[in-house]
């Protein structure tokens, strides 16, 4: 099972390249820092602008450099239910342990195309597959009653909840089981989601403290919520800072204080450049330790 502290990995650029050198060591601190498992190509590792190609070789990377030590669940998520199928088909052959499909965006499906999409999707491929619900960016939000619906398919195993809303979890254990994977979308939030039955995060702030979000996780999953409310008090600045911009910009641009990244993005996104955001970002990271 997919549980803790989970990366939602950024994929780095040099210019409009993909830095296989810096991606690949990434992944391997994350692992050295107690990541529990890594995803890549999902929509903070910008897979909108990711060629195929392209999106393929970075699930290679990953798979390749976690060497079986973690588990990859790959970000395999698009509007276009025969595109999800084949990046699908391509984690698995990679041997990738699971993968992440994204919730249709702007096609605005129904919840009954939302039933569609996915149990092709299972039909079609033989992996694990965790449903991401994400409204803020897809506009739908799908249901706990369609997600009860979709837990009953042998390949339907889990989801990350990006709705915000904490009382999901409760809603969607009584509808999908207690076996069902819930996993927090959204890192100021994880804790108060693990309280009521989630197990674990997929995290964007990990990209950054690794060490520190695992921990935290590791305490909450424990129940030692005095451990994990210490170390979620220093992280707290950072989780918003890390969106003061169009994300993943700003978690580039944190990393790069870091050394392990430059903070070069793709068009739409554009790197932080406002020097309010940046200082924001540099301030959050010395009150979390991370930087002198």
């Amino acid at each position: 099972m997919f549980r803790g502290s989970i990366t939602a990995l950024v994929t780095p650029f040099d210019g409009e390249r993909v830095d296989e050198k810096s991606f690949q060591s990434l992944c391997d601190w994350q692992i050295k820092s107690g990541t529990k498992a890594l995803v890549p190509v999902g929509t903070t590792g910008e897979s909108p602008t990711l060629s195929h190609p392209e999106h393929d070789r970075v699930v290679e990377l990953c798979v390749e450099v976690a060497k079986g030590r973690v588990p990859v669940m790959a970000g395999t998520g698009s509007n276009n239910t025969v595109e999800a199928i084949r990046l699908s088909k391509h984690a698995k052959e990679a041997g990738a342990d699971a993968v992440l499909v994204a919730m249709p965006y702007y096609n605005k499906p129904t919840q009954e195309g939302m039933y569609a999409h996915y149990k092709a999707i299972n039909d079609a491929v033989d992996i694990p597959i965790y449903i991401y619900n994400i409204p803020g960016r897809s506009i739908v939000d799908m249901t706990p009653e369609t997600m009860g619906r979709l837990a009953k398919l042998e390949n339907i195993v889990g989801v990350k909840d990006a709705t915000g809303d904490v009382g999901r979890a409760a809603l969607q254990r009584l509808h999908c089981g207690h076996d069902f994977n819930q996993l927090c979308g959204d890192d100021p939030i994880a804790l108060g989601y693990n309280a009521q039955g989630g197990n674990g995060c997929i995290s964007v702030t990990s990209n950054v403290a690794p060490e520190m979000v695992s921990k935290m996780q590791e305490a909450s999953l424990a129940g030692d919520y005095k451990t994990a409310i210490e170390i979620q008090d220093r992280l707290i600045w950072l989780h918003k800072a890390l969106f003061v911009e169009s994300s993943p910009a700003p978690t580039k641009y944190a990393l790069s204080l870091l050394g392990k990244c430059k903070p070069d993005v793709r068009m739409p996104i554009i790197p932080v450049f406002k020097e309010e955001s940046r200082r924001e970002i540099e301030e959050a990271m010395r009150y979390a330790g991370l930087l002198n």
